[in-house]
């Protein structure tokens, strides 16, 4: 039978409505439920993995994107931990905030409500097949998942995994659909569905976030790359921050939290480039520095324009030394990319007015950058990072899944006749 993702999307949308009125301990229960299969599943679904990766290796597809294709019992464990912590996590739905007495007698206050349909548009990442899910029904949501190609396999193992789950509680099964079919054409019919799906979010490439940005007629949540800097300044605490710097560059390349440029004050660079250089050599990463820094690394390359903008998702970064920290407060806002920025300072002054000045989704003092994620910041998963600010900032969990509405309760009053 040929798949029809407009057919799918109007079933989500009705599907849409029973999960935004399921309460608290139903939509836990699948969610448990959903990790339970998870480890009942974890040989089907390694296999299904095992398939995707042979064809990425025959195809030649670079190593940082095999890493996030990559599933593995530890990373399956990690996957199905993040949907149990979700479960524990308050209900966004239905929660009344803000509730005010007016003049005129009526109680106003504001209600946390699903968004409704969401599209998730993503490449070799099949981790997020399981985060969008469990966070979408979280907030009450319907979800529509197109993988890549890549990880096909992969996605429709973990679709078992929901779909059984959703059976056993006698849940529609529209309302988290996994689309099996990754011709480019279902994508594109997809970002037209704006009478059925309410917000699109892709995660992968800068071109496949460019792309469905550009032709959506569907909110898009944007992140386009993630260039982050890592900052020390003149009293950071040099063991520190090169902990920071090999956690935060060498630990996993591939993710967006990763770092790619490094700014070092002047007056500390003597002693820390040498620890740096040091520390690279051993593991092996490509160096582009500035021309003050470049005599510090044997085999460093002048770094040139592009490099301030490089997203390398590799083991590869940029140097620069600064002259202080407006400087490196002007690099950052002029080659920030939005995502996560880190400060190594022992000077509290500093870090605070790093923190208050800087403009991005997280900012952080002494911590690495590879906090910079959902789970690690509370959220149990991310479904995704906005840099656009608009309707969200920074890691998105299950509450940035919602909207709100105003509520109003009132005793019978009426609005006077002279009003505007």
């Amino acid at each position: 039978m040929t798949f029809s993702i407009a057919a799918a999307a109007k079933l989500a949308k009705q599907a849409a409505g029973g999960i935004a009125t399921l309460n608290s301990e139903r939509k836990n229960q699948l969610l448990l439920a959903i990790a339970e299969q998870l480890s009942l599943q974890q040989q089907q679904i390694l296999v299904a993995n095992d398939r995707d990766l042979a064809e990425a290796q025959k195809n030649q597809v670079d190593t940082s994107m095999q890493d996030r294709l990559r599933l593995t019992p530890e990373r399956l464990q990690a996957i199905a931990q993040a949907v149990l912590e979700i479960a524990q996590q308050p209900d966004p739905v239905g929660a009344v905030s803000d509730v005010q007495q007016r003049p005129s007698g009526i109680r106003v206050g504001r209600m946390r409500i699903p968004l409704g349909v969401i599209a998730m548009i993503y490449e070799a990442r099949p981790n997020v097949t399981i985060d969008a899910a469990a966070l979408c029904l979280k907030a009450g949501n319907a979800v529509i998942l197109r993988g890549g190609k890549e990880a096909i396999h992969s996605n429709m193992a973990l679709a078992k995994c929901i779909h059984t789950a959703l059976a056993e509680l006698d849940l529609d099964p529209a309302i988290v659909t996994v689309v099996p079919d990754t011709d480019r054409k279902v994508m594109n019919e997809l970002m037209t569905l704006n009478e059925q799906v309410d917000l699109i979010i892709p995660r992968g490439g800068e071109g496949l976030i460019r792309f469905v940005t550009d032709n959506s007629r569907i909110p898009v949540i944007q992140h386009f790359k993630g260039v982050c800097h890592l900052f020390v300044d003149q009293q950071a605490d040099l063991s520190k921050a090169l902990a920071l710097l090999d956690n935060g560059k060498t630990q996993r390349t591939s993710v967006c939290n990763s770092l790619e440029t490094l700014l070092v004050h002047e007056k500390v660079a003597a002693e820390f480039l040498p620890q740096v250089a040091a520390l690279f050599a051993a593991k092996k990463v490509k160096v582009h520095a500035c021309e003050n820094s470049l005599g510090f690394f044997e085999d460093g390359i002048l770094a040139t324009e592009d490099d301030w903008h490089a997203e390398y998702l590799a083991l590869e970064i940029a140097i620069r030394i600064v002259d202080g920290f407006d400087q490196a407060v002007e690099h950052i806002r002029q080659y920030g990319s939005g995502h996560t920025e880190v400060i190594v300072t022992q000077d509290y002054s500093a870090a605070n007015e790093f923190i208050r000045v800087v403009d991005s989704a997280v900012v952080m003092a002494n911590a690495s950058s590879r906090f910079s994620d959902g789970g690690e910041l509370g959220l149990g998963a991310e479904i995704g990072i906005s840099t656009s600010k608009l309707h969200a900032y920074g890691p998105m969990g299950a509450e940035s899944l919602t909207t709100q509405k105003f509520v109003v309760y009132g005793d019978g009053e009426v609005r006077g006749y002279g009003s505007i």
